[in-house]
């Protein structure tokens, strides 16, 4: 599938004033997904690229008849338990201090519910936490030290996440830093070179979202995630805020969402993205029109391009209840994993708003 041909589809099939007039119709297209989802159930999972080989065993367990949450918690666990990975769980970049910081949300359609930690140390599972938050309290989101203390009283040991190679980047970052920070001067809408325009190549926003129908046509996400490196200590991302960094609608579909957790925070794109496919929108087309809002709604020129467009990445996945999916990005570049059922999953490319450049 051709990107700039899903961007002239994307055009034709909808404008944003259109999405504004869904907007005011509410949650009224949901009956209709739904009667169209009454044929034959086709599981899927979803997640972004990092989940490659982790979507093919959350589909085993799907096939096996488990719930879609117990498949998608069971695939990111395999990514949080990898030190080789560096930007969820062990062996996490981590913030400005040296300290790893996990974020995640959960949603189980069938049960309308959710949890999720954000700012959690020392446990490397963030995501099972999350799941323990939904279904052993009365709340959503537990953060900080007292995430760390509930997770304790669950029975999670401490641990050091920091792997010998996370922290040679962190110290490299420290010895290079400069002005290469959080911390910005005071500024205004027209400030300039300050903030996002001078990250470093090693700065990463790395995370992994994945989403699932299982055999009776259930809907679950997660979303984990050690956030964004050299983070200033207590910083929350977008991934453990149920909404913005996941989204779960048993009776339309599911969206999560990697990239700037910041821009994604003041979007609230996965529960939009859930909207719009209520209203009938692909998956594709749903997440296209959530990198359109996010690019309509920066203004800072410290983030925009000379051409006024974001310089920064937000990647978006979905399913629907008929098992459709979707990504997309607001550049081009970025692939997500999908697995409908192979023995093996596959990466296929996200649709974006603009095309990045060649380099050099």
């Amino acid at each position: 599938m051709d990107g700039s041909m899903k961007r002239r589809d994307f055009i034709k099939s909808a404008t944003f004033a259109g999405a504004a007039t869904m907007l005011g119709e509410g949650l009224s297209g949901i009956g209709q997904v739904a009667a169209q989802s009454k044929t034959a159930i086709k599981p899927v999972v979803i997640s972004s690229q990092n989940g490659l080989k982790a979507t093919a065993r959350a589909m085993e367990m799907i096939k096996e008849g488990n719930d879609a949450l117990d498949a998608v918690i069971a695939c990111v666990n395999i990514v949080e338990d990898d030190p080789n990975d560096m930007s969820v769980g062990y062996g996490g970049l981590p913030n400005e201090e040296g300290v790893v910081e996990l974020d995640s949300s959960v949603m189980h359609g069938p049960t309308g519910r959710g949890g999720a930690v954000a700012a959690i140390r020392n446990i490397k599972n963030p995501s099972k936490v999350a799941r323990l938050v939904m279904e052993r309290t009365d709340h959503v989101l537990i953060v900080g030290e007292g995430a760390l203390r509930f997770a304790k009283a669950h029975g999670f040991k401490e641990e050091d996440l920091l792997t010998k190679e996370s922290r040679e980047v962190w110290l490299k970052w420290k010895e290079t830093m400069s002005t290469d920070d959080d911390w910005l001067p005071p500024h205004d809408l027209d400030s300039k070179d300050i903030g996002e325009g001078l990250k470093s190549a090693i700065r990463t926003t790395g995370t992994i979202n994945c989403n699932a129908v299982d055999l009776k046509g259930n809907i679950s996400g997660v979303t984990t995630t050690s956030g964004l490196a050299w983070k200033i200590p207590g910083r929350v991302g977008d991934s453990p805020i149920l909404g913005a960094g996941l989204y779960v609608n048993n009776e339309v579909g599911a969206a999560g969402s990697t990239g700037r957790g910041e821009a994604n925070l003041l979007a609230c794109s996965s529960v939009m993205i859930v909207e719009y496919m209520s209203q009938g929108k692909s998956p594709e087309q749903a997440c296209l029109m959530a990198c359109e809002r996010i690019a309509r709604q920066t203004k800072m020129k410290r983030l925009l391009d000379d051409q006024g467009r974001p310089k920064f990445n937000v990647n978006f996945y979905a399913i629907n209840k008929r098992g459709e999916y979707g990504g997309a990005a607001i550049w081009s570049g970025p692939r997500f994993a999908v697995n409908t059922g192979e023995v093996e999953s596959r990466l296929e490319s996200c649709a974006y708003l603009y095309k990045r450049e060649a380099r050099n």
